[in-house]
């Protein structure tokens, strides 16, 4: 889902992780332009709807070059002014879900679903790439790194005009591999060695709807068989209310009156809720809540506290 560019996962990612951290992770890897909370640019952050710049971009994805370390960039070279000295490296990514994302990002088996096997994101080295179009196709980018270098390169019109049949595959990913392929200048590039907690499994895939391969997971996560946990129609997850409802209160109603009842579908013994991470009690009770203003997150999850649904709405 990550390396051919679908939507639908990176959103439903978002619910169930919190926009919140995803914010403050964004803001921490130096997206500077991200001016506003995360309430404001909601789930769509997942699909980029913030204004950033290629600089920002380019450290950002430096950081996921050097195993999660991250450092302000600088500017060197003989035309330009002296360099500032090199900031030290801040540890803010897991080693582990780095190297995991770098494999993804590697794959051209991955990206075959949306982009095919024969395209200017695949080299003749080592590389981990990512392409992005942003909204009515006013730009686009790839951004991607190799052993050795990061490259991200920024197709579009200054005017912020539409470029109709531009993509990020077609516009700024030939660019992309023009000048990764001049910089690594013929010497390999390899995979990165694999850090400490990961492993290796060869994985199935029920009703063989891709083929078995190998893939790194974070220790204790690692599975055989890639099946379905429960039928769709039966999986656990918060009917009501409705991801992105916005409730307003009735003036003309006795606050202690006014009650919004959490329904759920698929319970099972053990499963809890939680409203903005306090809990709210076993999720097979039938819950009646009192609305107060704000926005709250309300979370299903298991015995074991892994989250199974999430959903963000608004009271007012």
């Amino acid at each position: 889902a990550l390396a051919s560019s679908l939507n639908v996962p990176a959103v439903r990612t978002l619910v169930l992780t919190g926009i919140d951290s995803f914010h403050d992770r964004l803001l921490a890897l130096g997206y500077g332009h991200i001016t506003q909370d995360s309430e404001f640019y909601g789930y769509s952050l997942a699909l980029g709807s913030a204004e950033v710049t290629l600089w920002e971009q380019a450290q950002a994805y430096h950081a996921l070059a050097r195993g999660g370390n991250w450092s302000p960039l600088r500017v060197t070279g003989v035309t330009a002014p002296a360099a500032p000295p090199a900031a030290p490296l801040t540890a803010l990514l897991d080693p582990a879900a780095t190297f995991v994302i770098g494999d993804i990002l590697s794959d051209p088996a991955a990206r075959a679903i949306t982009f095919g096997l024969d395209t200017h994101l695949a080299t003749g080295f080592w590389t981990a790439v990512k392409t992005g179009t942003s909204e009515d196709m006013r730009d686009n980018w790839c951004v991607g790194f190799s052993r050795d270098y990061t490259v991200a390169v920024w197709v579009g019109n200054f005017e912020g005009d539409s470029m109709r049949d531009v993509s990020g595959v077609t516009g700024a990913a030939p660019i992309w591999h023009d000048l990764m392929t001049a910089a690594q200048g013929g010497r390999p590039s390899l995979p990165p060695p694999a850090p400490a907690g990961i492993v290796p499994r060869q994985t199935r895939f029920a009703h063989a709807i891709e083929p078995a391969r190998r893939e790194w997971y974070l220790t204790g996560t690692a599975v055989n068989d890639i099946v379905a946990a429960v039928p769709p129609r039966d999986r656990p997850g918060i009917e009501s209310p409705v991801n992105g409802m916005v409730i307003a209160l009735d003036p003309d109603i006795p606050q202690g009156h006014q009650r919004i009842l959490i329904s759920l579908r698929g319970v099972q013994p053990g499963m809890t809720l939680a409203l903005n991470d306090q809990p709210l009690g076993s999720a097979a009770d039938r819950q009646l809540w009192s609305p107060a203003p704000g926005a709250w997150y309300l979370r299903l999850q298991d015995a074991g506290g892994r989250t199974l649904d999430r959903v963000l709405f608004t009271v007012r």
